[in-house]
């Protein structure tokens, strides 16, 4: 058995001697889950505490948890702007690697751009200094706002001109050029995917993509939606049980069988009146269109539908919900979330 004096080991011996150990046994990896309040960090967390164990897996993010939150596991308070606070926990709780998905979303961060610029960009920046300086595994997710109106839309491939609007976008083109740069400069283990529109019974958190959730509140609430977008823009669309499964699969997956950092993934397209169409074979809907300018001019340059071939090669991505499948789900979940006493969680970041 070997003991550790940790005063007597500077904070990155410390972690990889731990990293070494932990590797030797076989068990299971240790993650770290930044913005884990958000619309997927919860999902995760639940999923890979199933798999990895509840100990396993720390999650992180800037807001006074849930008692729910706090007793499904460790929590501990995270500012991705504090790199020295960040390091302290990747060091106190032995991270083996981090999944990172604190960013401020489209919408929101057109409204604040200096506020985006910090998170997103410097947030991100001492995400992966710290991955490398302490050989971390790091995830990041990018989005469909990495492309813009000079991209092909229907399909759109992995490899293609990026030139984004919105300052969502621009951060996550830079994060996946530093991602892959530090990749290839220091051997990081960096693996992104872009993601389409997540759809759960989270309530919506500011992306162009909301209309997608709030349509099955408004269903079960009222009966009537006001879309923001019009009936025939087609966007790319995910159930989050796919998106999850996605993380971990990606997450697990040898690095040698991985031809690329960044990965197109998608599940179903639809436009706003082909998923009215679906709801109303379960419930009665009726549906206006008030358009946002903002929001509409943003979905004009993402793409339609995503080209994934890569990812089902590479990792073996075979989503499982089709827009059919989806939807029965979703409106029991969305039941089941106005029945709680407490409301669900926003998405801050």
């Amino acid at each position: 058995m070997l003991v550790l004096n940790r005063s007597r080991l500077a904070a990155p011996a410390l972690l990889d001697c731990c990293r070494a150990m932990s590797t030797a046994e076989g068990t299971p990896p240790r993650t770290l889950i930044t913005g884990s309040l958000g619309q997927l960090g919860l999902t995760l967390a639940k999923e890979m505490r199933q798999r990895y164990g509840k100990e396993r897996v720390v999650c992180t993010d800037i807001r006074k948890p849930p008692k729910t939150v706090l007793q499904s596991g460790p929590y501990r308070y995270a500012n991705i702007l504090n790199k020295g606070g960040l390091e302290e926990i990747l060091v106190e709780n032995r991270i083996d690697q981090v999944v990172h998905f604190s960013a401020l979303l489209s919408a929101i961060g057109e409204q604040n751009v200096t506020l985006a610029l910090q998170v997103n960009i410097e947030g991100f920046h001492n995400i992966i200094d710290l991955c490398r300086t302490h050989d971390l595994k790091l995830f990041c997710p990018s989005t469909i706002g990495a492309f813009g109106p000079e991209t092909p839309r229907n399909p759109t491939p992995d490899l293609t001109i990026q030139r984004p609007k919105t300052i969502y976008g621009v951060s996550k083109v830079y994060m996946e050029l530093l991602g892959e740069y530090y990749h290839h400069r220091y051997g990081l283990d960096f693996r992104s995917a872009r993601f389409p529109g997540i759809i759960s019974a989270t309530t919506p958190g500011g992306g162009t993509t909301d209309y997608a959730v709030q349509i099955f509140y408004d269903a079960i609430e009222t009966g009537h939606h006001e879309c923001f977008l019009s009936p025939d823009t087609r966007l790319p669309m995910m159930y989050i049980s796919d998106c999850i499964e996605s993380v971990i699969q990606m997450m697990e997956c040898p690095q040698d069988e991985l031809s690329q950092r960044t990965y197109n993934i998608q599940a179903f397209s639809f436009t706003p009146e082909e998923i009215v169409a679906e709801i109303r074979k379960h419930v009665p809907l009726e549906v206006t269109y008030k358009i946002d300018p903002m929001r509409q001019k943003i979905a004009s340059t993402w793409p339609q539908v995503l080209e994934d071939t890569a990812a089902r090669k590479d990792w073996k991505w075979d989503p499982k919900y089709s827009l059919e499948k989806m939807v029965p789900y979703m409106l029991q979940k969305v039941r089941d979330q106005l029945s709680k006493d407490l409301p669900p969680p926003k998405e801050l970041f």
